[in-house]
């Protein structure tokens, strides 16, 4: 008995050990860790008041609502923008539920793209986003299209449709007669467009997200993007916010051009610190170009880990250091160190401009 016990020990060692030589270790199990020995930050708030541009309803329970809170005024965050993408009775039930900190929460709404394909379908949709402002809604977010159409909606999505559709025109101009901003998601980040090979850098992430250009009528990365600059271009009097940096991480000269082009359109840096913080110089200095246009946003729930990372990110120029739980790529991090006066905008002070 007790040999057989040894013998089995010793196969379970070795296949433990054969587990973890780099031609049988998975990809998904990779969690490489830094070894060098190099200056680290340790971030217990921002550095200066915070205004976090896309988030959503995280919260489950009035508890959890609490308990984000307290960690909002542990980490300087003043406000946090609640993307809803809802209307009629869910709109109403979650801006209830936030309201009861109105001071540290805005809630947005969405639109209702229910019998979209119907005649008069504009005009219905235009007085459901009346009535949600009414109620308290501030903004539009986040819209969503990944090709097929515009899909981020409670209660129904609009397979088909994008946002330069000639029927989302009367609800794009409305948004600005109100003062409400409309945050929309186009395309993904390109690895989930590239081959899902040895060759993709980002094939952790991209694979889990991937886009499956087969489908039928479904637009591309550069498609997507000229939809969102067409709906931009065609409404001057409404304010666009283009999240994640409108999926161009990859190349941000593509969003650049658009800043440059349209002051009705600005940028949120939300969720995409993991595809930015690999290439920071570049970074810095588009930071540096545009601090007037970006927008402070997080879009990854309220734990105190992911506000130490992100700020960690942008204030700081340590180097070389991972976060596997919230960027689920094999690359390491470094941050900006942003100035002072770049992070007061980005931060704070270009979100006032629009919510004011």
């Amino acid at each position: 008995m007790r040999k057989d016990l040894i013998t089995g020990i010793l196969v379970l060692l070795s296949h433990t050990l054969l587990a973890q030589t780099p031609d049988s270790i998975l990809l998904s199990n990779y969690r490489p860790a830094s070894v060098y020995k190099i200056p680290t930050t340790k971030i217990t708030k921002a550095k200066f008041p915070v205004i976090d541009m896309h988030s959503h309803p995280y919260a489950p329970s009035v508890d959890e609502l609490e308990r984000w809170v307290r960690i909002m005024n542990q980490y300087n965050i003043e406000k946090t923008i609640i993307l809803t993408y809802a209307t009629g009775d869910r709109f109403d039930s979650l801006y209830q539920v936030y309201n009861q900190y109105s001071d540290r929460f805005e809630v947005w709404c969405g639109f209702d793209y229910s019998g979209y394909h119907e005649k008069g379908w504009s005009q219905k949709a235009v007085k459901e986003l009346e009535r949600c402002f009414k109620v308290g809604a501030r903004g539009v977010g986040e819209l969503g299209d990944k090709g097929t159409g515009l899909k981020y909606s409670h209660p129904s999505p609009a397979p088909d449709m994008h946002i330069d559709d000639s029927r989302m025109r009367p609800l794009i101009e409305k948004c600005g007669e109100l003062g409400m901003p409309i945050n929309i998601h186009v395309a993904e980040p390109i690895w989930m467009y590239n081959k899902q090979d040895s060759t993709n850098d980002g094939l952790m992430n991209g694979y889990k997200w991937r886009i499956d250009l087969t489908e039928p009528n479904i637009l591309d990365h550069q498609e997507l993007i000229q939809t969102l600059e067409n709906a931009v271009e065609q409404n001057p009097g409404t304010t666009f916010i283009a999240c994640h940096f409108a999926n161009c991480s990859y190349d941000l000269s593509i969003v650049g051009d658009l800043l440059d082009k349209y002051p009705n359109f600005y940028a949120d840096i939300s969720a995409r610190y993991g595809e930015t913080a690999p290439i920071p110089r570049y970074m810095k200095e588009f930071y540096s170009r545009y601090q007037d246009r970006l927008l402070f946003g997080t879009d990854m729930g309220y734990e105190p880990i992911m506000y130490q990372v992100v700020f960690r990110i942008l204030e700081t120029e340590d180097e070389h250091f991972y976060q596997q739980d919230y960027f689920n790529y094999h690359w390491p991090l470094h941050g900006f160190g942003l100035s002072d006066e770049i992070l007061k905008k980005v931060y704070y002070e270009n979100a006032k401009k629009i919510l004011d």
